[in-house]
């Protein structure tokens, strides 16, 4: 079916993805047991300069070109490491986005976003490189390791805290639906992160200032990862902590009240995501977040949530209120 639309592909995908969809009775066609397999083993895929390396020339093994596509099947690194790899590749080839992880199907897959990391800093070098198709299947999600799952959570929670009110309450609602994967609730929710991120990237595809949004609790979240060495935390627990951190930075400065935090909180809590002890002394996540790609001359810029729904961008927060929010959170 892709070949057709978009002419020779190349499926790019873990280890974990591969026995599920090569085997003789699955209703997926394309030619999965000869995809490019990013590591030996799930948890050492690398989003490095010599992996993208090591499949460019793979892709030149196999006699594709720009008119060519890669296949993304699999969780956010796949998707980041295969656009990077499409993006770069004789100068942008086709790319289609599967996403079988939860954070992967909300986030990571939709708006173009791919990257390789810096040892200095996480999805440092990248390019804007849209898919020409992301297709979502949540019964994906029935087989997820629960910590996988949980942490896939914290973008759904953090769509509604910052783009829509009633999406937020529909979470609240459909919390222990979500906690057991009911299936219609999962398309549900999904569905509606979809709807949201979708809106974002229309009106700002390239982060010039309203996809920022998008960066709620991803400031302090990504610093965390940072400073623990990217072991410690999956992404989605991150978030959560840099959300609750960068609630009570908005609360410090008087832009929120008390209970628009403490609702957060409590979400964050019932799906079983972290929202406190961090273990890392406050100055290390300052000195981390100094290195933000999302910097202008210096400033980093905060998303700080007002109230449910609704968003601002605060530049220049004191460094003591940044400090006071971090060490809250242990």
């Amino acid at each position: 079916m892709l070949e057709r639309a978009l002419g020779p592909s190349k499926v790019m995908t873990s280890p974990s993805q591969c026995e599920p969809y090569s085997s003789d009775d699955s209703d997926i066609p394309g030619p999965v047991p000869d995809a490019v397999v990013l590591a030996e083993n799930v948890d050492d895929i690398a989003k490095t300069l010599e992996v993208a390396a090591q499949t460019w020339d793979r892709l030149l093994e196999a006699g594709l070109d720009r008119g060519s596509a890669v296949v993304a099947l699999g969780g956010g690194a796949v998707g980041d490491l295969a656009g990077f790899v499409a993006a770069t590749y004789m100068r942008g080839m086709h790319f289609v986005q599967l996403p079988t992880t939860l954070l992967a199907q909300v986030d990571a897959s939709i708006g173009g976003k791919t990257a390789i990391d810096h040892p200095r800093a996480k999805n440092l070098i990248g390019a804007f490189h849209q898919p020409r198709l992301v297709l979502a299947d949540t019964g994906a999600l029935q087989t997820l390791p629960e910590r996988e799952y949980r942490s896939g959570l914290a973008e759904v929670i953090k769509h509604g805290i910052v783009l829509d009110a009633a999406y937020f309450d529909e979470v609240e609602r459909s919390a222990a639906a979500l906690a057991k994967r009911e299936p219609e609730t999962l398309e549900r929710i999904v569905a509606g992160s979809c709807r949201l991120k979708a809106s974002v990237i229309e009106r700002d595809e390239q982060e010039a200032e309203l996809r920022h949004v998008l960066n709620y609790g991803h400031t302090i979240g990504h610093a965390i990862e940072s400073v623990t060495g990217y072991a410690r935390f999956a992404h989605g627990e991150a978030v959560s902590l840099g959300m609750v951190a960068e609630a009570g930075v908005a609360e410090r400065l008087g832009l929120a009240a008390t209970e628009t935090r403490a609702r957060q909180v409590r979400l964050l809590e019932t799906m079983g995501l972290p929202v406190r002890e961090v273990g890392e002394a406050p100055e290390r996540v300052i000195e981390a977040m100094a290195r933000d790609k999302k910097g202008k001359e210096g400033r980093v810029p905060f998303v700080l949530a007002p109230e449910i729904g609704r968003f601002r961008i605060v530049f220049d927060v004191p460094k003591p209120v940044i400090l006071e929010a971090l060490a809250e959170l242990g």
